[in-house]
């Protein structure tokens, strides 16, 4: 298991991430309606009346009209904007931050949006086929937070990584190393435990859903598995040149600069 921490990989074709803010923005606004401000009633209300009900889209029961705030094919998206409490949301939003500025800059803020949306109503949908008669309301934006993951894998597979592993040991690492293993984890887990209180059917449809997306959804040009290799600035080292030359002097770094500005 692994946090990711940070990626110094520039925006090549926007000036900011608007889109991916405002979905972040977003989840912590719902989160805190439905949370820390809500009656247990109307959180409760909250989420069966827009989380995401398989019995309920595939007709094996029908919920309370006092309940339904959207219609039910509204709620393959309206699912992933609820959380259950502040470690769920806080975990997606900081893969959401770390991965998903890049691939905005990829797709365009609207193609990303729609990205977004349909990576998240992949994974409600792969959900909702594995147990169609379930009324258990699933909520969360891991469907599309994965393929999130899965679209930067793609894209910037070398592109270094400060990631915690083991959730104690900081470490850079080249992309495609973390983000496999977390793919191959949520398919391992998938095939294992089918019906845990994780629905890791919503991240391999996520998952699958952004390998796809990506390939049709990105700006003509954008290549995939970008050989681009960028270091995240903790790792980067300045060397001092040879007095005379403009030649680094390997070993002997350069002095820091007042405040840490770099020159």
């Amino acid at each position: 298991m692994f946090i990711p921490l940070h990626d110094r990989n520039d925006l090549k074709h926007i000036e900011m991430q608007y889109v991916t803010v405002a979905l972040i923005a977003l989840n912590f606004l719902a989160w805190f309606l439905t949370g820390p401000i809500a009656t247990e009633e109307f959180a409760n209300a909250a989420v069966l009346g827009f989380g995401y009900i398989p019995a309920i889209v595939f007709d094996y029961a029908i919920l309370d009209p006092a309940l339904v705030f959207v219609p039910d094919e509204f709620t393959f998206v309206t699912y992933s904007f609820l959380h259950g409490d502040i470690s769920h949301l806080a975990m997606n939003m900081l893969f959401l931050w770390v991965f998903g500025d890049n691939v905005e800059d990829a797709l365009g803020h609207f193609r990303f949006l729609i990205f977004y949306l349909l990576t998240a109503a992949a994974g409600a949908l792969a959900h909702g086929l594995i147990d169609p008669a379930s009324e258990a309301p699933l909520i969360g934006a891991s469907g599309a937070v994965s393929g999130v993951v899965a679209a930067y894998f793609l894209l910037h597979p070398k592109v270094r990584v400060w990631v915690l592993v083991l959730f104690r040991i900081p470490l850079p690492l080249p992309a495609a190393i973390p983000l496999a293993f977390w793919i191959g984890q949520q398919f391992f887990m998938f095939f294992a435990e089918p019906n845990g209180g994780v629905s890791w059917s919503a991240h391999v449809g996520g998952i699958i859903a952004g390998l796809l997306l990506v390939v049709i959804l990105r700006r003509p040009g954008v290549p995939l598995f970008d050989r681009t290799i960028v270091t995240p600035r903790a790792v980067e080292h300045e060397f001092e040149p040879i007095e005379g030359t403009t030649t680094p002097l390997p070993g002997r770094k350069k002095p820091p600069v007042p405040w840490g500005r770099p020159t």
